[in-house]
């Protein structure tokens, strides 16, 4: 997800490091460039558990979309700032479960078009990749390709995993998600995590003042700031936790302070 005009997505540009870029060098990809590396190499010498930060956050995505395929039953995704494609998308973890699970994944860094559809992702008729940006929620529901996979008339699950931080509060973030939820069916869910400075604070500032130098500010929010995102919304158990602490399927040794990423995922109830 990045931080552009929301009318004109940019062009890529390999001397400025992104958030998807910096991403994907965490998880060892190799869809990165060298303005990325250095700049995440900043964050990881202030902060070096970003690492299993990363790793933790995409665990939960993964844990999160089996959830809601398994237990809610959930058909259709809208995946919004996706990053670059990585093993284990919201596509192959849903259709493991649900074959016909619908998928619209959304970004407006072009590499993560351009990737996906090297990758062939946008192969199936049960998957796109749009380009629009989180701060105009309307070109995302409105989208011709969203239209086509997403029937807003029943339950979906709208994933805003490690996006939002990068929405600052002059953008009015609550109001993003507020107009996301009122597109939704009953039934509905939303998924985020959201980095917080509520524990270790000297290694998320600074890492933050990594970010702030990048295409990608990122803005640190506490639990409480968090759970607002939830509001009018029934919070499955266990709530808003630490990525480690949602649902693991495997026991761990991580403190989940170390990885100082905030989950949870929320129900749209047949009154909203």
């Amino acid at each position: 997800m990045t931080q552009d005009s929301p009318a004109r997505p940019s062009r890529i540009n390999s001397t400025v490091a992104t958030a998807a870029g910096m991403y994907d060098y965490y998880l060892g990809g190799k869809d990165n460039f060298a303005a990325d590396r250095r700049a995440a190499n900043e964050v990881l010498a202030s902060a070096p558990e970003v690492l299993l930060l990363a790793r933790e956050n995409r665990r939960f995505l993964q844990r999160a979309v089996r959830f809601l395929t398994r237990d809610a039953g959930i058909e259709q995704f809208l995946d919004i700032g996706t990053g670059l494609p990585s093993q284990g998308n919201v596509h192959e973890i849903a259709q493991a479960e649900i074959a016909h699970a619908r998928v619209v994944y959304v970004d407006n860094d072009p590499k993560v078009l351009a990737h996906s559809r090297a990758l062939k992702i946008t192969a199936a008729r049960t998957t796109s990749v749009i380009t629009a940006d989180l701060r105009d929620p309307a070109s995302i529901l409105g989208h011709p390709e969203t239209r086509a996979l997403i029937d807003f008339d029943q339950p979906m699950a709208v994933l805003l995993v490690a996006v939002l931080h990068f929405i600052d509060d002059d953008a009015d973030p609550y109001g993003i998600v507020a107009e996301l939820c009122d597109a939704m069916a009953p039934g509905s869910y939303l998924a985020i995590s959201h980095v917080t400075g509520d524990t270790r604070a000297d290694h998320a500032k600074g890492a933050a003042s990594v970010y702030k130098k990048t295409k990608h500010p990122a803005t640190l929010r506490t639990s409480v700031q968090i759970e607002r995102f939830f509001q009018d919304l029934d919070l499955v158990d266990p709530g808003l936790t630490y990525v480690a602490d949602w649902r693991p399927d495997s026991e761990t040794d991580i403190m989940p302070e170390e990885a100082w990423v905030l989950a949870g995922v929320g129900r749209k109830p047949a009154t909203a």
